[in-house]
């Protein structure tokens, strides 16, 4: 079996129809979803882009790469030091590497390395094919290349090829003759004007009155119209983010074309997933990923594996995304590299189970410092966030959302819910202890975060986010930030 991997940066699981999304995003997908497995609760351990590929090609949490940001030291994995294998773990021990002894010739068609500085992901490739703009490429500039390629390799030896497109990530660029999909549609219906009569009163990076980040620049993307002030602007992002979606599904289906005229749908396996989900308006975040929580962490996960029964239906364990990758090495009967937090459902499968873990533990570095705890009780979905930096975002350090009833974030149950509180930070604490006692340090990526003066995001940003604040007449909160963030690092800007 050949695998394709269909990699949709910023995709997020709720906005697919087989999902259950009221639009029509996605029909190429829905069709892989109709014939294989579709996975409800697969979570990426660190947030966003560079910390999640590094987690899921190294197997490892960033708590042991070392990666957990996208800036300074902590986006750069640990030194290995005396005991450096010839090529370095995240050769030897790494995805590619497994997937090479097993016989497969592995190929990558992205930007992403090149846009991260993340040289150490390529570990392990036999071809790399970078499109050449930063990840600000279309799906059109991206998936001729690897319809190129399928032809030209797709018969010729076994493969493992990943292609990696990003129309769904701001700033939403789908070419204007593409039109507007979902210019009759309604919006997602917890999105009311109350809703957003609320967030506006808020603030911080991505929110309503500054969503592209801490001003109101619209940089010409008629698709993001700014401030998002009135529902009308609200639904043109939410047509914007989904317009990408079904862009990249378009493609999606080419891929799936080229596969059948070739010979090869049945002798591939296609996964559909994503770097990290996105929130539309969760947390009062607008279009972006800035937090460890259930719309930034929660991914989709589609698999055909024709031939195999155990891959088809839906399944709701709780799974890390480094999870499918040891699966995927299980089932094609290689070895699980032992250094991996990787761990296969392919038993739990083949038994008719549902897998998974008991709880997971996201990360965030690049916007916030935070983790999250995602975790079930008897009548419940729970997910609490602690947060260590705020990223200029108006969260508290820690929050308690249910999930069951409050899907979308809205209702801190923090105080009222202080046993459920006590649960999770003891999971927290206990899963940090035993991740650092197999780690190859003692070092927790998180806190150099912080030691160096905050997510990379954020470094040199509030002075002038004050001075906005303060001239849109949120000056209590400019007061609220800088009781937050006192002395000389809120007040002086630092050179990015």
């Amino acid at each position: 079996m050949n695998v394709l991997y269909i990699d949709i940066d910023s995709l997020r699981r709720d906005h697919l129809g087989c999902y259950g999304y009221h639009r029509n995003t996605s029909p190429a997908i829905d069709a892989l979803a109709a014939d294989g497995i579709r996975f409800e609760n697969v979570y990426v351990s660190d947030v966003p882009c560079h910390p999640s590929r590094t987690a899921l090609w190294s197997g490892r949490h960033g708590l042991r790469t070392g990666v957990v940001g996208h800036g300074g030291t902590a986006c750069e994995p640990f030194r290995e030091g005396a005991e450096r294998a010839w090529a370095g773990t995240f050769y030897e021990e790494g995805w590619m590497k497994a997937l090479r002894d097993l016989g497969y010739h592995t190929a990558t068609i992205s930007s992403f390395g090149e846009r991260h500085g993340c040289w150490h992901w390529y570990a392990g490739f036999n071809e790399m094919f970078n499109p050449g703009q930063g990840g600000m490429e279309n799906a059109d500039d991206v998936v001729p290349v690897a319809v190129d390629w399928l032809r030209r390799n797709g018969k010729s030896r076994k493969w493992f090829l990943h292609v990696n497109v990003w129309d769904p990530h701001t700033p939403y660029r789908v070419p204007e003759s593409f039109g507007d999909p979902f210019r009759d549609d309604p919006i997602p219906s917890w999105m009311t004007r109350e809703v957003l009569a609320e967030q506006m009163k808020g603030y911080g990076p991505h929110s309503p009155m500054e969503p592209r980040g801490y001003d109101a620049d619209s940089s010409g993307y008629p698709r993001m119209p700014v401030p998002i002030d009135d529902l009308a602007k609200a639904k043109a992002w939410f047509d914007g983010y989904d317009t990408g979606v079904r862009y990249a599904d378009d493609h999606v289906g080419m891929l799936v074309a080229t596969l059948k005229d070739l010979g090869l749908f049945d002798d591939t396996i296609i996964v559909i997933g994503a770097d990290h989900g996105e929130n539309m308006g969760e947390l009062n975040v607008w279009a972006d990923h800035q937090t460890a929580d259930e719309y930034t962490c929660n991914v989709p996960l589609v698999m055909r594996w024709p031939g195999v029964a155990d891959m088809r239906g839906v399944n709701e364990g709780l799974h890390y995304h480094f999870d499918w990758a040891a699966t995927l090495i299980d089932k094609l009967g290689g070895k699980v590299p032992e250094v991996w937090d990787g761990k296969s459902f392919a038993p739990a499968l083949a038994a008719g189970e549902q897998g998974g873990r008991d709880f997971l533990v996201l990360s965030q570095g690049a916007w916030a410092v935070q983790r999250g705890v995602r975790f079930r009780s008897e009548d419940a979905d729970w997910l609490m966030l602690r947060t260590y930096h705020d990223g200029y975002k108006d969260l508290e350090p820690i929050e308690l959302y249910n999930l069951t009833y409050d899907p979308h974030e809205q209702h801190d149950l923090a105080v009222e819910r202080p046993d459920i509180v006590a649960h999770a930070s003891k999971l927290l604490e206990d899963w940090r202890s035993a991740t650092l006692a197999r780690s190859e340090t003692d070092v927790d990526p998180l806190v150099t975060v912080l030691r160096e003066g905050g997510p990379y995001h954020c470094k040199g940003e509030l002075p002038a986010y004050l001075e906005r604040l303060r001239a849109t007449g949120r000056a209590h909160h400019a007061d609220k930030l800088e009781e937050r963030h006192p002395g000389p690092k809120a007040r002086t800007a630092t050179t990015r």
